[in-house]
This record gives structure tokens, C-alpha cells and sequence, in this order.
């Protein structure tokens, strides 16, 4: 996955330690996990209780418009491991996954399908974010 457009993307210190620990478990070869590391490396990291209330973190519920089918998707971004196949999941080892993290509410990041097209994602809604709520165990 080549991401053609880099916005300014914020990470909480927590989930970076959760994502780089399950990246170290990952074969590089593994999509998603080489633009994962790319974005997470030039992520502004913040702590979890000073998030900002409309940035998309794990585990988060997360509107955005997928482009150019126009397409309006909400799901929860979770860890690969707790991917169930539910339609209302996104892994944050999908390209849209690695993509929405870390975007605020506005916000809008494309990238390079396998096919070549330009697919673009802009964030509608943040409906729950974990940090917003107080819920920092997740």
C-alpha cells in the first residue's frame, strides 16, 4: 500500500506500544504492516488522557467516506487479533485500517489500491473514541 497523501496523523503513547508490539509479531512480508510501521513513525504521539476528542485511536468507532465510490462505512478499528469478520470491524492491518488511524474528524489520506486506482478516505464522525469516554483499559 503506497499512501500518496500524508496528513498530520496523531497516535496515543498506548496504542503505539500495543501496535509496535504486535508489529515486532509480524512477518514484514505481511500487508499493511510495511505502510503501518511508515505511518506510525511519522505520527506527533500524544498520552492517551491528553487525545484529542476527534482523532480516530484503536479501538474507536469511526464514520468516513470512502472515495471514489462515495461509499459511507462506520466501524470500530481494531487489532488484528480481535478481528472477527464483522462488517462493522476494520483491521489496523487493512489499508482503509492503516489509513483512518490517527486522522481527525475532516481529515482525508489516499492511497494506491493493488489495482492502481487512487482510493481516498475522509473522516465524517468519531460516534466513540475510548480516551474521549475515559475507557483507557482498551
Amino acid at each position: 500500500m503506497e499512501i500518496t497523501t500524508r496528513p498530520a496523523i496523531t497516535v496515543s503513547e498506548r496504542d503505539l506500544e500495543r501496535l509496535e508490539a504486535m508489529l515486532a509479531t509480524l512477518p514484514d512480508s505481511q500487508p499493511g504492516v510495511g505502510a503501518l510501521r511508515e505511518e506510525l513513525d511519522r505520527a506527533q504521539i500524544a498520552r492517551a488522557e491528553a487525545m484529542p476528542p476527534d482523532v480516530v485511536t484503536m479501538n474507536s468507532r469511526v464514520r468516513f467516506v470512502v472515495e471514489p465510490a462515495g461509499r459511507e462505512v462506520e466501524a470500530t478499528l481494531v487489532y488484528p487479533r480481535d478481528f472477527t469478520g464483522q462488517p462493522d470491524q476494520l483491521s489496523v492491518a487493512a489499508p482503509a485500517g492503516v489509513a483512518v488511524l490517527g486522522l481527525a474528524v475532516g481529515q482525508q489520506i489516499e492511497w494506491l489500491a493493488p489495482n492502481g486506482q487512487t482510493v481516498r478516505a475522509r473522516i465524517v464522525d468519531i460516534p466513540y473514541q475510548p480516551e474521549r469516554a475515559g475507557d483507557f483499559m482498551l
